[in-house]
């Protein structure tokens, strides 16, 4: 008999609690900045759990799913669907369907209908638009994808109100253009991967080189849209002068990724998209305690 612990083991991968983490930390940050510091402490519990268990939702599906390019692929050939660990398809995808169902009750019953809606479209969009629809048609796949983080953000403010405002928007769109750098830095690092899989990422088709070009040109663009966040989403300069100072950094890692389109830059342009979401994160959040502070 397979022990509980071994049972565990294969069933947590699929929920990528990584992603899950980023995309609830986006909810909280929505809801701290729509809600100006007013926001209850068990509020914010609920939003995460309902996040965390809405993204654990999308990525089971997405396991399952993409079980055979993830065969071919040396980055997730391990993963328990695609090595053969996990069998019982109905299962998981039974699990996936109690996670959303999970997810939705409770945005429903702790917020409002809202918060559900943007749960489900964020859900929507990675585990149908971004992974049935398009990842295996278009390079366009993760730019349309990226919609799933920007539905996060807004899931949160809308937990605090229903009626979309500058700020939260505003945020949704500096989500939006994160998450092709982000991406786009993995592709480069794992363009092998992708290319034997099949899987028309922008490294794939366009080669590495160009590739880094459109993510300096798509980092840019993530740059000021950061910096609209201070011109009209009232965010002060407890905010800016962080978000400058990550961005530039930002740009500095892609211009070196500009000039060495390798692997170990692109890996390092990886985790430098990681760390400026997270100081950008914790800039909004600073901010919103200091003005609260002051007030």
């Amino acid at each position: 008999m397979t022990s509980p612990t071994a049972v565990l083991r294969e069933y947590v991968p699929l929920l990528k609690l990584k992603i899950g983490l980023f995309i609830t930390l986006s909810a909280v940050v929505g809801a701290v900045l729509t809600g100006q510091g007013r926001v209850g402490t068990f509020d914010l519990i609920g939003l995460s759990v309902v996040l965390l268990l809405g993204s654990a939702a999308a990525s089971v599906y997405n396991h399952y799913h993409d079980r055979d390019i993830d065969a071919v692929m040396a980055r997730t050939k391990d993963r328990p669907i695609a090595s053969g660990r996990l069998r019982s398809v109905n299962t998981v995808l039974f699990l996936g369907a109690v996670l959303m169902a999970a997810s939705l009750v409770l945005a429903f019953a702790l917020f409002n209908l809202v918060v559900a809606f943007h749960v489900l479209a964020g859900a929507f969009v990675y585990a149908v638009v971004y992974t049935v629809w398009l990842k295996r048609r278009t390079v366009l796949n993760i730019v349309i994808g990226g919609l799933a983080g920007s539905f996060a953000v807004l899931a949160g403010a809308a937990s605090v109100t229903p009626e979309l405002c500058a700020p939260p928007l505003l945020l949704a769109l500096i989500m939006f253009f994160w998450t092709p750098s982000h991406f786009w830095s993995l592709a480069i690092a794992c363009r092998a991967d992708y290319a034997r899989a099949g899987v028309p990422m922008l490294p794939v088709v366009v080669g590495n080189a160009r590739a880094a070009r459109y993510l300096f040109a798509n980092t840019v663009f993530l740059v000021l849209a950061s910096i609209g966040l201070w011109l009209w989403g009232g965010m002060g300069l407890v905010y800016l002068f962080p978000a400058v100072g990550v961005g530039a950094f930002f740009l500095y890692r892609n211009a070196q990724l500009l000039r060495d389109a390798s692997q170990g830059t692109a890996w390092s342009n990886f985790k430098a998209s990681m760390a400026y979401l997270a100081i950008l994160y914790l800039a909004v959040i600073a901010d919103v305690a200091f003005a609260s502070f002051r007030s």
